[in-house]
């Protein structure tokens, strides 16, 4: 007769295996003898490794006793439906790994592929990090809400980077990262980005010709949500923004020309 340990040690079990298929009635407990102790024969090394067999083949420790009690045709019929669990398990770790492999990527884990080419020139004209980040998240946020836009947005993009003055403005915006918020150079800054956007203002009008204006389709909400992120990026921010409206101008996601009067 066997003590739990010698028990284990037949089985290739820990003793702490043992006590939780006692604790789940998987294995039956022996009476213990007379100087207390539980003793176990050969069944029960038999029926340890059966127990064992089927949990490292990954059948749930819920379906192991109808397994040890099931006739043949039974026992066939539980091992495809454990297999199939088992393959649908399979797909879902590989779906996980695959999302990893996203996480690995970094931009493209949330963005379509014209807004990571969009933050990878920006990379490649050397704009500082921070300020890639805060376009990075403004993008994610865009691309949840209105993903069937972001092409026209992405084009918009790499079309306003091959504008020198915005170019310019884009690299002015990145130096002024590190600018405190009474820093002089903010209200030159200011005057160069209403200029621009008065004379995007002016060449969209000229150039008008009835097509879906995708600014009017931004929620305000979601406009709020990218302003938060603008402020939170730049110390310079809160003082641009009320500069821009002395200039006739509100927001900054979804700008707007306040009304006169």
């Amino acid at each position: 007769m066997l003590t739990i340990s010698q028990l284990a040690s037949y089985a290739d079990v820990t003793v702490r295996a043992v006590r939780h298929y006692h604790a789940k009635g998987l294995l039956p407990e022996p009476e213990r003898d007379r100087s207390g102790y539980r003793r176990y024969g050969a069944q029960a090394v038999v029926e340890l490794i059966r127990i064992r067999t089927l949990a490292e083949a990954g059948v749930p420790l819920a379906r192991v006793r109808e397994l040890l009690a099931a006739d043949e045709a039974q026992f066939a019929a539980a091992v495809a439906d454990i297999d199939r669990r088992l393959r649908a398990e399979i797909r879902e770790r590989q779906r996980h790994r695959e999302r990893i492999a996203q996480l690995a990527a970094g931009d493209s884990l949330a963005l379509p592929p014209d807004a990571v080419a969009y933050l990878g020139r920006l990379r490649e004209l050397g704009l500082p990090q921070l300020m890639i980040e805060g376009e990075r998240d403004s993008w994610i946020l865009v691309a949840a809400q209105l993903p069937e836009h972001m092409p026209f947005y992405m084009t918009a993009k790499q079309q306003q980077l091959d504008d020198p003055a915005t170019l310019q403005l884009y690299r002015d915006l990145g130096e002024a990262i590190a600018w405190e918020a009474d820093d002089p150079r903010v209200a030159a800054l200011c005057d160069r980005l209403v200029a621009l956007i008065e004379a995007e203002v002016k060449e969209g009008e000229n150039q008008a010709d009835g097509s879906p204006d995708h600014a009017d389709v931004m929620p305000d909400e979601l406009a709020e949500l990218l302003d938060s992120v603008f402020l939170d990026s730049l110390p310079i921010a809160r003082r641009l923004m009320r500069l821009l409206e002395e200039r006739g101008w509100r927001g900054w996601t979804k700008l707007e020309r306040i009304p006169s009067g």
